[in-house]
């Protein structure tokens, strides 16, 4: 009888551990943030101006789409994803680095969707000359999931 309970507990963690790794593959995150644009005084403002891009590229899996530097002119900046689609995984983060190995970065966040158009904040005083380069960025696993060369 033990046996069959230990052999039961073990099947049922393994279960566990299987559905969390393996299902954020197969949820799809769909989101159409507007275009950045300026706000003041209560009012809308002109429209952002890009100042970089990339096409992304596929390291562990497969992406598409494009990432895009948006200034805007009270000096507030944007990293814009459009067009974008991969797949999910746990524990994604989006990374301005300086290179492939997320070493040296600026964290953006949790990924926001995986699939549309998608804003994200970039914090005053960021230097966007060194950090040129987006990864889509498995933290749990140290996974780079794939990235996008600015320029």
């Amino acid at each position: 009888m033990n046996k069959k309970l230990i052999v039961g507990a073990i099947v049922i963690i393994l279960l566990g551990v299987a559905y969390y790794l393996l299902s954020p593959l197969f949820i799809v995150k769909e989101l159409n943030d507007p275009m950045p644009v300026a706000v003041g005084n209560g009012s809308v403002g002109a429209g952002g101006l890009t100042l970089s891009r990339g096409v992304f590229v596929a390291s562990a899996h497969e992406v598409s789409g494009e990432a895009k530097i948006i200034g805007l002119p009270d000096e507030k900046k944007f990293l814009r994803f459009e067009d974008f689609e991969t797949v999910n995984g746990p524990d994604l983060f989006i990374y301005l680095a300086t290179d492939n190995t997320a070493e040296d970065f600026v964290n953006l966040g949790e990924i926001k969707a995986t699939r549309g158009n998608v804003n994200y904040a970039i914090p005053a005083g960021t230097d966007l000359d060194k950090y040129n380069t987006v990864l889509i960025w498995c933290k749990q696993f140290r996974v780079l999931f794939s990235y996008a060369e600015l320029g």
